[in-house]
């Protein structure tokens, strides 16, 4: 039980780590906030699928999901300040997982587009403009038309930005794979009622682990 528990909480920083570089991105934030590291781990968690384990799918090491652990603990914790935008755009990756593993057709459409990228890595860097946009391709082609697409806020000359939109969908495409790993666990939304203390903790000594 504990180790499916600490497997969620990875899942579910990995998550928060993906949506707050969206937000970054939308907003314009990319000189003082943006990450470039947080961006690789992201990313490459999309190319990794058929790990040993759950954390290999971020590089094996805790602190590749540091930001998203403070996230996590943040929005889990008891302090009235919660980030309604970031919450509402996780609620909608999950949901977007759950459309996603009912249509066998287009997971193996995701699952061959993914292995085809495999031979762009072989001569790219995952966070070059290259992978970027074939990432993004993946995630307009399969996953908008699955259902309500995700309506990201930001500045407007940001969103209008090609590469800007192309990252965000790469992102978001890297949040839905959290969200698999997520479920893979056996991760249920009602979870973040029935066992947020137990979350809470996890994310603290993870924390505590990294500090």
């Amino acid at each position: 039980m504990q180790q499916q528990i600490a497997t969620q909480t990875l899942a579910l920083a990995a998550l928060c780590q993906c949506i707050r570089q969206v937000q970054i991105l939308a907003r314009g934030e990319e000189k003082s906030e943006f990450s470039q590291q947080d961006l690789r781990v992201c990313l490459q968690s999309i190319a990794e699928q058929n790990p040993t384990e759950a954390l290999d799918v971020y590089g094996g090491r805790l602190e590749h999901l540091s930001t998203g652990y403070h996230i996590l603990f943040a929005q889990l914790g008891d302090s009235p300040k919660k980030d309604m935008e970031l919450i509402r755009y996780e609620m909608a990756v999950l949901r977007l997982e759950r459309l996603l593993a009912k249509s066998a057709d287009t997971l193996a459409t995701v699952g061959k587009r993914i292995e085809r990228l495999q031979q762009q890595l072989l001569h790219f860097q995952i966070t070059d403009d290259n992978i970027i946009a074939t990432l993004a391709d993946i995630y307009v082609d399969n996953i908008s038309g699955l259902g309500n697409r995700i309506q990201i806020a930001g500045q407007p000359e940001q969103l209008k930005q090609p590469l800007v939109q192309q990252k965000i969908r790469a992102l978001l495409l890297a949040a839905l794979r959290a969200a698999v790993l997520w479920r893979q666990a056996g991760g249920h939304r009602y979870h973040f009622i029935l066992k947020r203390k137990a979350l809470l903790q996890e994310a603290k000594s993870v924390l505590q682990q990294l500090a």
